[in-house]
């Protein structure tokens, strides 16, 4: 399911929650952001999402979910050689972090993520296509 922000700023998000209230509130939280956001409940829905030729510039991923869990679609995804992609995993897990990093993610946010620590992380996409772009 994709959602698309009044303002688009074409940074294109994925979301892989597996928690109806948790990918509400992210996606929310994305829009206010005017990033364009696809969603997907587990990890395995994510990595065909990329073998399906989709490209995004930030993928949130939440620790366990079932079927395929975010640090193990974290692994197929640098597989693909989806180098370029900024992968953040977010959980409320204590030790979700060694996990998502040891598999590949550039970055960790604990739950309850808030706009505050999401918005430098979104600017920084924004600046690396500008500058890309130039």
């Amino acid at each position: 399911m994709e959602l698309k922000a009044k303002r688009s700023t074409s940074i294109k998000a994925l979301l892989v929650e597996d928690i109806e209230v948790c990918r509400l509130v992210l996606s929310t939280i994305l829009l206010a952001l005017n990033c364009e956001v696809t969603l997907a409940v587990n990890g395995k829905e994510a990595v065909e999402l990329f073998l399906e030729g989709k490209k995004f510039d930030i993928i949130l991923l939440d620790k366990d979910m079932p079927i395929m869990t975010g640090p193990e679609a974290v692994v197929k995804i640098r597989a693909m050689g989806e180098g370029d992609v900024k992968i953040v995993g977010v959980s409320a897990d204590d030790h979700a972090m060694e996990a998502f990093m040891n598999a590949g993610a550039d970055a960790f946010v604990p739950k309850p993520m808030r706009r505050a620590v999401l918005i430098p992380i979104i600017q920084e996409i924004i600046n690396k296509k500008k500058n890309a772009m130039v």
